[in-house]
């Protein structure tokens, strides 16, 4: 074969993601050429799931500080003082793409790594909660993913003694072969524990707690989450980017680590999550203001013949980066013997302020770079955004137009679902806090002091939402009613908002219409949580959702914590009274588009979401949060996804109590989505103080029915018998996934 007819071979650089440019730019960080371990360094550090480098320039206008914020975005979680001493840790993750390629194990190690991130900070994690979106339940593949992701966190949360106490499980065509698996911890510690990951003191340790390091995490979501699949189903060779975890491991290393807290053995605590000990070591030493020497040989490695930069850039679990005065070290390692855990040396702080890889203590320096360049340096790019060329079109579409249902009834029997199947699985009782449990609006737990167990007579309140149906029709719109909904999920538990944590799950960053869409997402909450008073302390940017050429409607999932400021009776719950009278509450707008409604009739992305006004929105939710803190209400729901109608169903299905109903005029009234809206249900001796309560608060209301019976009745509309709608609630899940049993 002539020479010039032979395969040029790929550059190093790009077959680890790095483009052309940013190799140049290592170059001239380097002054030099870099060898292979400074570039596979460099390209973990400087992916998208590491760096948000398209993302960063946007995510920066989020509203991050208030008064109780302890600790905003940039570091392992979020902390807010939520009031008696006590400080509260929230982080959003997520772990779509090992999730599609191994259902079982990226659903694990997801809660694994949100885990860490809360107990790195020196919060005990206290809860857990698991936002799903999956492909639809008549695909095989999806109902595997499905059956592997829910065994997986169940397995993993279960075995490491932390509760699900909740979060959303949604089926749409969109997530068919790219599933979003985001998860959400929080966590809680002595607002005097609270701890960052530094690495200070000249001549402190690096100390590598927890599991060893093998080739199963190599890359891990550093690499998968900076790529599309493949269109030839040939994604199965990423398998081994896939962590794999040990809950038992997890288990004992959240002691460990929370007892060298406890005893201030430990200068800073970091998690070893994305790009494995490059990471650790790196942003450590960059946020110390130092530099760290990082030897190999000692590191603890479970497969023989790893090269450098498999053991530098492992994503394996279960495994922590503390830092360590050297006359602390007999004590961390005796911690570390008590719970059995590896103990071990892999590093000392300098003031070099550089990264050194070294293969031993005193061996060959295999890799140096400046500590910030792996982190700070990082490319920061404005892509090209642009909307979708017919937007106009689009927006003119309104659902409205489409015909009115022929069976109301049977639009309802299909728009209910009872993800118990779900939550079943999940034990969401463990620490006995839990006072609102899977199944409602938001959870509920009693909120005791972390060091003496003492009820403090407060709540702590968390709701995870997201809505892409409103978001394909306008990403900053559907963003805005988003937190709007979440803020009323809190009020119907009598919770106020204090803080937000987003997972911001898109497209490729590369398509100027996903980067337009990611833009206005942000601005839409931004407008939401300035109107509310709300700081964003934190979250997650995954992008390159997309399968076969079709990128996911836009889906930024956010979870929202809520304080209650006296917990001394449950929260009415989802549910009706026999006799109660049924109060409609907030402004409506009988548009459908973005509708639930609208997508079961084919009619998806186009028209004009239903107009909501943030200051009517926040009016609203405050006078149903004060109307349930005095005990005012028998029973409640938010009014969103479904409208109307189905927030009236889903009450009537979970209580086994009939509907009447009137004063809707239409369909459009019935199934419209206007967030900032909930239902109440009343003792009519009470109807007309709580009538006067929000006449005086300028918060509209209408009466709409009345509680009792064995049928579901909206005047003019439907008139269908509970058991039928409840049978349509109670049996699809297990129809289509069994019984709940599949294990991973």
């Amino acid at each position: 074969m002539p020479a010039g007819d032979a395969a040029t071979p790929e550059p190093v650089h790009r077959s680890l993601g790095l483009t052309d440019d940013e190799y140049e730019l290592i170059r001239e960080i380097q002054g030099r050429e870099p060898n292979h371990l400074e570039l596979a360094m460099y390209s973990v550090m400087w992916s998208e799931h590491c760096s948000y480098k398209s993302s960063r320039i946007h995510l920066k206008r989020f509203p991050t500080t208030a008064e109780w914020v302890l600790v905003g975005p940039g570091e392992g979680a979020g902390v807010v003082d939520v009031g008696d001493g006590i400080a509260a840790a929230l982080r959003i993750e997520s772990h779509n793409h090992p999730s599609a390629i191994e259902p079982y194990q990226g659903a694990a190690t997801g809660v694994g790594g949100i885990l860490r991130d809360i107990f790195s900070m020196g919060a005990r994690p206290i809860a857990v909660m698991d936002p799903l979106r999956l492909g639809p339940l008549d695909d095989a593949r999806s109902r595997w993913i499905a059956e592997g992701v829910v065994s997986g966190i169940s397995g993993y949360g279960t075995s490491v003694g932390v509760p699900n106490i909740g979060g959303e499980t949604v089926f749409d065509e969109c997530y068919a072969e790219n599933p979003l698996v985001n998860v959400l911890a929080l966590g809680i510690m002595p607002a005097e524990r609270l701890v960052l990951g530094r690495a200070e003191g000249v001549g402190n340790l690096a100390v590598l707690l927890g599991s060893s390091t093998g080739r199963d995490g190599i890359g891990g979501v550093s690499v998968l989450a900076s790529a599309e699949f493949s269109d030839d189903g040939s994604d199965a060779d990423k398998r081994p980017s896939v962590q794999v975890g040990d809950p038992f491991e997890e288990k004992r290393l959240i002691e460990a680590c929370l007892e060298l807290l406890d005893r201030n053995l430990a200068v800073g605590v970091q998690d070893l999550g994305g790009a494995g000990i490059t990471c650790a070591t790196s942003e450590t030493a960059a946020k110390g203001g130092a530099g760290m020497d990082v030897f190999v040989a000692p590191i603890p490695q479970r497969e023989q013949g790893m090269e450098p930069f498999e053991v530098m850039t492992s994503e394996s679990q279960e495994r922590m980066l503390a830092i360590v005065e050297p006359g602390n070290l007999d004590a961390v390692l005796e911690i570390a013997r008590r719970w059995e855990i590896r103990a071990t040396v892999i590093g000392e702080v300098t003031g070099s302020g550089r990264l050194r890889v070294l293969s031993d203590r005193d061996g060959e320096v295999l890799a140096d770079v400046p500590a910030k360049s792996l982190e700070e340096d990082a490319p920061l790019y404005d892509r090209p955004r642009a909307e979708p060329a017919d937007l106009a079109d689009r927006r003119a579409d309104s659902a409205n137009s489409l015909p009115a249902p022929a069976d109301v009834a049977a639009d309802l029997r299909a728009m209910l679902a009872d993800t118990s199947w779900v939550y079943s699985q999940y034990d969401h009782q463990l620490f006995l806090n839990s006072v609102e449990t899977p199944g409602g609006d938001a959870a509920v737990l009693r909120l005791k002091h972390p060091t003496t167990g003492a009820d403090t007579g407060r709540g702590l309140a968390l709701t995870t939402d997201g809505n892409h149906l409103w978001c394909a029709v306008d990403p900053r719109a559907g963003s805005a009613l988003t937190f709007v909904e979440s803020a009323m999920n809190l009020a119907v538990v009598g919770a106020r908002p204090v803080a937000m944590v987003n997972c911001m799950n898109f497209g490729s960053p590369e398509d100027p219409e996903v980067m337009w869409q990611f833009s206005e997402s942000v601005d839409g909450f931004t407008e939401a949580l300035d109107a509310f008073g709300t700081p964003c302390i934190g979250g997650n940017v995954s992008l390159y959702n997309a399968s076969k050429g079709r990128p996911i409607d836009p889906t930024p999932i956010i979870g929202v914590l809520g304080v209650v400021d006296q917990l001394d009776r449950r929260p009415p719950g989802v549910t009706l009274v026999e006799g109660g009278r049924l109060l409609l509450v907030g402004h409506g707008d009988p548009e459908l588009s973005g509708s639930l409604w609208a997508a079961l009739h084919g009619h998806r992305g186009r028209g004009t979401l239903p107009a909501v006004e943030l200051e009517h929105a926040k009016a609203a939710v405050d006078a149903v949060r004060e109307l349930v803190a005095d005990g005012l209400v028998l029973g409640a729901h938010d009014v969103a996804q479904g409208g109307v109608g189905l927030a009236l169903a889903e009450l009537a299905v979970q209580s086994g109590t009939g509907v009447t109903a009137a004063r809707i005029a239409d369909h459009a009234e019935l199934f419209s989505e206007v967030p900032g809206r909930a239902v109440l249900c009343v003792d009519p001796e009470q109807t007309v103080v709580v009538l006067e309560r929000l006449e005086q608060a300028g918060v509209p209301v209408a009466r709409i029915g009345v509680a009792g019976g064995d049928r579901f009745a909206v005047k003019g509309l439907c008139d269908v018998a509970l058991a039928d709608l409840t049978s349509a609630w109670t049996d699809r899940l297990p129809d289509a996934l069994g019984s709940g049993t599949t294990q991973g």
